[in-house]
């Protein structure tokens, strides 16, 4: 800068910092205003190691955290880590479950409620399996099985007949467990 108005001038008004979002001056912003060379030695390990040392209290580090994964190239990236998504999800279950614990003190018709949704859904279960089948297989009026269809048909009307005979047993005992052998059966094992 060629005197020391300018300079006061420059000074002044400082630059606006792209992370922030507020005019404020930066060392890298004094050096790029006085066309220095910006040099960053620090490696990516180096300034992660930065970022933890900033982060080591528990609320700091949940807020970056947060804000983090609210951009979706960050957050696309980070799920790719196996351990990263699996702690995402079990914190996900675990809240779900806490909110349920909270909802089922706060209604107590809601286990009754929820029973019924769960016998409505096995009702829909049953009523989508009959309607499938009716509406696929007239469609296979003229089709000619191989011998690779037959056996893919037949496994899966032995799954569907223990699944029945299971939900029989249960409606009359009561006792909705599920043996082993019956578990491996339904798996397609």
């Amino acid at each position: 800068m060629r005197d020391d108005e300018e300079r006061w001038a420059r000074i002044a008004n400082p630059p606006l910092d792209n992370r922030t979002g507020t005019r404020r001056w930066t060392d890298t912003a004094a050096k790029q205003a006085v066309d220095q060379k910006l040099v960053n030695t620090a490696s990516v390990q180096q300034r992660v190691e930065r970022i933890h040392n900033l982060a080591r209290d528990e609320e700091v580090a949940v807020r970056v955290a947060t804000d983090l994964l609210r951009r979706p190239q960050v957050a696309d990236r980070s799920m790719r880590d196996d351990l990263a998504k699996h702690m995402v999800n079990r914190a996900q279950v675990e809240h779900a479950q806490q909110a349920g614990q909270v909802a089922r003190q706060r209604t107590p018709a809601l286990p009754r409620i929820e029973r019924s949704r769960d016998f409505l859904d096995l009702i829909g279960a049953c009523s989508l399996f009959v309607a499938s089948v009716g509406r696929t297989l007239p469609g296979l009026r003229d089709h000619q099985f191989t011998g690779d269809e037959c056996a893919a048909v037949a496994r899966n009307v032995a799954r569907v007949r223990a699944t029945a005979d299971w939900l029989e047993a249960a409606i009359e005992s009561g006792d909705v467990s599920l043996d082993e052998s019956l578990a491996r059966l339904l798996r397609g094992e």
